[in-house]
């Protein structure tokens, strides 16, 4: 009989323990995930623009961990469901982005140092591919795929061509020779194809990007932004222009987020 009380004593104090532990366990990954959440740049959805909610930014942050960059951004509803329409031409076509400008320097990912504003940027664009080393579509032809989601880094500049107050991707004049990333799909604007796939789960969209030195986001500032691109109908300077921002995470680009803050 006290064997058995005793081995019930055991039992349930086991079951507790464990109970507790599960219990601990769950907490800090509730606490983990809600200090997460709290990073970044928090938006309100938008009621007084006509903004679609796939490209409607609520939260957008950059965390890191170990040597890898994860850039996030949520918006409001359906994460890279709309695409732009196919045109059937490269003048004239069109991009649509999710945009994570930074204040690192260009020449962090491989650029002259200090060309401008250093943005990761995940793209569709059906009418063109600049991807060349990559087969997103997984069809054994790497040339027609632009209509898949990819990323890239690029180096933007405030250009009155592409509209006043409008940005443009800096293009690289005839006969100069830039420092250019091994990945430069071979357009010429300081533009790069890394390959670092984007995912999307829902209303998110992350991509994890290496870096030889993950210090660099220590004193690095960011912001998101939601926007379509334009290629000039000339094909020619600037060939690609931002035309339509859709949507700000800090409202006026003043890139206040802070990596793992």
């Amino acid at each position: 009989m006290k064997i058995q009380n005793f081995l019930t004593a055991s039992t349930l104090t086991t079951a507790t323990m464990a109970t507790a532990t599960l219990t601990a366990a769950m907490l800090a990954s509730s606490a983990s995930l809600a200090e997460s959440h709290n990073h970044g740049i928090h938006s309100k959805p938008n009621t007084s623009q006509n903004i679609e909610s796939t490209f409607d930014i609520i939260h957008t942050k950059i965390t890191t961990q170990n040597n890898i960059a994860t850039f996030h951004m949520a918006v409001a509803s359906q994460a890279g469901t709309s695409k732009p329409s196919a045109s059937g031409k490269l003048a004239g076509s069109s991009v649509y982005s999710y945009v994570w400008p930074t204040s690192l320097d260009s020449a962090t990912v491989g650029f002259e140092s200090n060309a401008g504003i250093l943005a990761l940027a995940v793209t569709a664009h059906p009418d063109f591919d600049d991807t060349p080393l990559y087969d997103e579509n997984s069809d054994n032809n790497p040339g027609n795929d632009g209509d898949i989601w990819h990323s890239h880094w690029v180096v933007l500049q405030p250009n009155e061509q592409c509209g006043k107050g409008a940005l443009g991707v800096v293009d690289i004049p005839e006969g100069t020779t830039p420092k250019l990333p091994k990945t430069w799909p071979g357009l010429p604007i300081l533009l790069d194809s890394p390959g670092w796939d984007p995912v999307f789960i829902g209303d998110t969209v992350e991509v994890n990007v290496a870096f030889d030195d993950i210090t660099v986001f220590e004193k690095t500032s960011f912001d998101g932004v939601t926007a379509g691109l334009r290629v000039n109908q000339s094909v020619h300077a600037p060939l690609l222009c931002v035309v339509n921002v859709m949507d700000v995470a800090s409202g006026d680009l003043s890139l206040p987020g802070k990596a793992n803050q």
